[in-house]
């Protein structure tokens, strides 16, 4: 009780102030009982209204912080991962992907099933059958956000007793560029014996026809001995690009240190090739100037490069009857060099991979010119040693230039 009136008057001390400071000055001013008691009438009233409560403080529970995440640790040591990964639950949903995979595939919501990112009936099969029957699974898959992209796909079963996760391990291992050089490599030993069967074949006919038939025919061994020697000697040039490419891919990463003037090499080239473009009605004019340029090369290879561009430029712009050799400088200050025909030009479509090996822009000019079908590969491997580039442009009915930067 004690403690209720005690609260009372703790609640009702400004109003009864106000009411004795009322009374008080009534008193002072001798005014009577009954306007005392009008003035202090509405006090009196407020003292003894029932006070309005104050709501009770809602009572709060306490933040219960949730336990650690039993995968943080699994998940902080794929975050930094190069390869897309996605750590499932036993249902296949996903409780995390990494950067790699947002990047590769887009983003996806955590706790959906793998089955609305993935649509690969391959990849599914073995997300299941992993899922079944805890045994890790692989296969390859092709998509992403890039259409030529190949990854190698392996899943795992990664149950961790200690901290009490069932999970599976999910990981795409980007193999585009090894499914690429393979590929490079199935088509290079197959145009390579491609190459190398048709003259065999050539001399194979030949030779049984001189030791049948025409064993004693001397005008038939003055016809065949030629061709069968054009055949070896394609052979020969074939095998020996061949080589080439291999020396070139085996010091590919070793830079060149020595110094090559490129007027005193491109005059020796020119000087060198002036029988053939004679024998071909061609002439090779040099815009050479002044100038004393110089790289950091391999003088026989460099040598090797534009041998075989002036050589092309005759072969295949004959029809120009001229051909530009050419020697400046880059906006960038740096050496420069063009090899003009005046030709019938390449068609746009095939102006992008003819550094490929053994791609030709017409099978038959190319053989007939005794083209092996590797001379721009073999350029385009020298001048990435060199870390040069080369540019092909070209206008049919016009002619081509073929400009190497260094």
């Amino acid at each position: 009780m004690y403690a209720r009136l005690a609260e009372w008057f703790q609640r009702n001390v400004p109003t009864l102030l106000a009411w004795l400071a009322v009374v008080l000055i009534a008193l002072a001013f001798d005014l009577d009982a009954i306007f005392i008691a009008v003035i202090s009438l509405p006090i009196l009233l407020l003292l003894l209204a029932p006070q309005r409560r104050q709501p009770a403080p809602v009572s709060v529970a306490p933040i219960v912080v949730p336990e650690n995440d039993p995968l943080a640790e699994v998940k902080a040591a794929f975050a930094g991962f190069d390869s897309p990964a996605y750590l499932l639950d036993p249902e296949g949903n996903v409780l995390y992907q990494n950067k790699s995979a947002v990047d590769a595939f887009g983003r996806f919501q955590i706790g959906q099933h793998l089955s609305s990112l993935i649509r690969l009936p391959a990849v599914l099969d073995m997300v299941r059958g992993v899922l079944a029957t805890g045994l890790s699974g692989q296969t390859e898959y092709s998509g992403g956000l890039k259409a030529d992209s190949v990854y190698q796909v392996r899943m795992i079963h990664a149950s961790d007793e200690t901290v009490g996760a069932d999970f599976y391990v999910l990981i795409f291992r980007d193999v585009s560029e090894a499914r690429r050089i393979d590929r490079m490599r199935t088509d290079f030993v197959a145009n390579a014996s491609h190459e190398l069967r048709t003259p065999l074949a050539s001399l194979r006919g030949f030779i049984e026809t001189l030791q049948g038939p025409a064993r004693n025919d001397l005008k038939a061994q003055d016809k065949f001995l030629p061709i069968m020697l054009e055949q070896v000697t394609r052979m020969s040039r074939l095998v020996d690009d061949l080589m080439s490419l291999s020396r070139l891919e085996l010091k590919a990463r070793v830079a060149p240190d020595e110094e090559v003037a490129l007027a005193p090499l491109l005059g020796s080239v020119c000087d060198a090739l002036q029988p053939l473009a004679r024998e071909l009605g061609v002439t090779i004019e040099r815009q050479l100037g002044e100038t004393t340029s110089s790289v950091r090369g391999d003088r026989d290879e460099l040598t090797q490069v534009f041998e075989n561009l002036i050589e092309n430029a005759c072969k295949y712009g004959q029809e120009g009857e001229r051909v530009i050799v050419s020697l400046g400088t880059s906006a960038s200050g740096d050496p420069e060099v063009s090899v003009t025909d005046f030709g019938p030009g390449i068609e746009p479509q095939h102006v992008p991979r003819l550094t490929e090996r053994f791609y030709r822009a017409n099978i038959e000019s190319s053989r007939s010119k005794k083209g092996t079908g590797l001379g721009l590969a073999i350029v385009k491997h020298i001048l990435t040693r060199h870390k040069a580039r080369l540019a092909i442009r070209s206008e049919v009915g016009k002619g081509s230039t073929f400009t190497v930067y260094f």
